[in-house]
């Protein structure tokens, strides 16, 4: 079974460790696991402000801001994978226990967001293959401005620019004709397919994957508009 995630990151502040996930309600999450005891919380990601905010009840001396900050701050920009379950046997007791209940929560986390998954698809393998940094994180500046000079030199772009094409529908040919070539695809994904690949990247940095390229076709539809 693959539980769509990203790499755990070990935090400072407390003894645990932190990795992002989906959501069965939808968006991204961040899951800190203590490892000096048997207890684990997970916190949503404001998509305005980019901060946590607590997904449930939770401990706050457990867990306090410095550490959510930390797990916050450590897996921006990290991709999500497709990956088995985390084992966790630091615990004194009961590590089995654990095993099970993070089995529980994250079947859930993919039941409810199969169907809308491209973290499998080529085009998302190939936009992360070529755009994550040593860091093994995304490059959005680069991204972006790949994606800016393909919408330059686009004619179909230019002409649906000139017909007043909605932002949103210029947003989705660009990122569906990039991606497919960056994965040596003949075939593109559907207008639907495409925006939950950018909803997918939008969750891994809450500012938005592609503010620049929205920006730039913004300026270009004001230009049409005088």
């Amino acid at each position: 079974m693959n539980i769509i995630r990203t790499t755990a990151v070990e935090l400072t502040a407390i003894p645990a460790i932190a990795y992002k996930q989906k959501l069965y309600s939808g968006g991204a999450g961040i899951k800190i696991y203590r490892l000096d005891q048997d207890v684990s919380t997970v916190f949503t990601i404001d998509r305005r402000t980019g901060e946590g905010i607590p997904y449930g009840k939770y401990d706050a001396d457990l867990f306090p801001d410095e550490a959510v900050n930390e797990a916050l701050e450590l897996t921006i920009g990290l991709p999500y994978t497709s990956r088995g379950k985390f084992k966790i046997s630091v615990f004194e007791e009961a590590p089995d226990q654990v095993e099970g209940q993070e089995a529980v929560q994250e079947d859930v986390a993919e039941t409810e967001t199969e169907k809308v998954d491209m973290v499998n698809s080529e085009e998302y393998k190939a936009l992360i293959d070529r755009y994550t940094n040593e860091k093994g994180k995304i490059n959005y500046t680069l991204m972006n401005k790949d994606f800016i000079q393909f919408a330059s030199r686009s004619k179909v772009v230019e002409n649906r620019v000139a017909e007043k094409a909605s932002l949103e529908d210029i947003l989705i040919f660009i990122v569906k004709s990039r991606s497919a070539h960056l994965a040596g695809k003949k075939d593109s994904l559907s207008d639907q397919e495409t925006t939950a690949l950018i909803e997918t990247l939008d969750e891994i940095d809450p500012r938005s994957a592609f503010k620049e390229l929205t920006l730039h076709i913004r300026r270009l539809l004001a230009k049409n508009s005088r």
